[in-house]
C-alpha cells in the first residue's frame, strides 16, 4: 500500500526500529526490494535520486514505483532522493511520491534553510512529507577518496544548528552528518551517535536519516537506531552485490555459449535482493 513518509517513520518510532530506504534505479532493484518486505513483513522506502535521471528518468521509473507500492502487501513510501531543485521536486511529487529530499547541504546554511522553507510549502501542495539534509556527508562518487583518507568535505550536523533548522523549516525529517560517507567504504567508518542523540534532544524528536548506510556494521546500525536514526538510506552494496553475481554468471558460461540477458538480471535480482533482505533484517531488529 502506497503510504507518506511520516506514516512509515511512526510505525519505526512504535517499535524502536529504523526503515530502509533503497535507491530502484531499475526494475530489478525495485522488485528486490519489496518483494523483501512482503517476505519479511516490514515496511519500507523505494527512492528515485536525481542523480540517477541517466539511468532511468523520473517520468519512466516514478509511475512504475507508484503502482508497484499501491500493489505491495506492506507499507511503501515513495520518495524522491537528493532532490536538488524544486521543479525536479514537484515533478516527483506530480508523479505521486508521497515524500520528497531537498538537498541542499552543498549550499550556505541560509540559502538551505530559505529554499527548503520553500519545499516545505511546495510539498503540502501534494499532502507530501520533506527531508532535509544539514551537514554533509561528503563526496557521493562511489569509491572516492584513498584508503585512510579523511574526507575533508564532511560538515558534522549541530544538534543547536538542527534544532534552529528544524523550528524554522516545518521538515518532518532531518539527514544528519554523524560520521557516514556516500559510497564505498575504504576504511571502517567513525561514527558519532552523541551527534543523533544531540538532535533527537533538542528538536524534540525529529526522525534522523542516516545516508551512507552500506559498509555500516550491524552493531553501528543497532546504536545508530537506539541513537534515534528512524530512516537508513542504502543503495551501493545492494547495487554492487547485483554487479557482482553478474559477472560471475557470465564468467560462469562455457566458452562459445551464448549469453542471455534475461538470465543476467535474473541472477542479479537474485542478488540484490538476497543483500536488501539481510539489511531489512538489521534495521527492523530482527537480528
Amino acid at each position: 500500500m502506497l503510504v507518506s513518509l511520516n506514516e512509515v517513520v511512526a510505525i519505526a518510532e512504535e517499535k524502536g526500529t529504523a526503515i530502509g530506504a533503497f535507491n530502484t534505479p531499475n526494475l530489478e532493484a525495485l522488485r528486490a526490494v519489496i518483494d523483501s518486505a512482503e517476505e519479511l513483513g516490514v515496511p519500507v522506502i523505494v527512492q528515485h535520486c536525481q542523480m540517477h535521471e541517466e539511468l532511468i528518468p523520473l517520468d519512466i521509473i516514478g509511475p512504475i514505483m507508484i503502482d508497484h507500492a499501491r500493489k505491495a502487501s506492506v507499507p511503501v513510501c515513495v520518495h524522491l532522493d537528493h532532490g536538488e531543485d524544486l521543479a525536479y521536486l514537484e515533478r516527483a511529487l506530480e508523479h505521486g511520491f508521497t515524500s520528497v529530499m531537498y538537498d541542499g547541504s552543498v549550499n550556505s546554511y541560509e540559502e538551505n534553510l530559505a529554499v527548503t522553507r520553500e519545499a516545505v510549502a511546495l510539498a503540502k501542495k501534494y499532502h507530501a512529507n520533506v527531508e532535509a539534509e544539514l551537514g554533509s556527508m561528503g563526496k557521493r562518487e562511489f569509491g572516492s577518496g584513498k584508503p585512510g583518507e579523511e574526507d575533508a568535505e564532511k560538515i558534522y550536523t549541530d544538534p543547536d544548528k538542527a534544532k534552529e533548522f528544524v523550528e524554522n523549516t516545518g521538515i518532518d525529517a532531518l539527514a544528519c552528518s554523524f560520521g557516514t560517507t556516500h559510497g564505498i567504504y575504504l576504511t571502517e567508518p567513525k561514527l558519532n551517535f552523541d551527534i543523533v542523540s544531540g538532535v533527537r534532544r533538542k528538536t524534540n524528536g525529529i526522525p534522523v536519516v542516516m545516508h551512507g548506510g552500506s559498509g555500516v556494521s550491524k552493531e553501528d546500525f543497532h546504536k545508530a537506531i537506539k541513537a534515534g536514526v528512524r530512516k537508513i538510506n542504502y543503495f551501493t552494496y545492494m547495487d554492487k552485490a547485483g554487479g557482482t553475481t553478474a559477472d560471475s554468471y557470465i564468467r560462469s558460461i562455457e566458452e562459445g555459449k551464448p549469453v542471455f540477458f534475461s538470465e543476467v538480471r535474473k541472477a542479479a535480482m537474485a542478488a540484490m535482493k538476497a543483500n536488501v533482505t539481510e539489511a531489512m533484517k538489521v534495521f527492523s531488529m530482527l537480528e
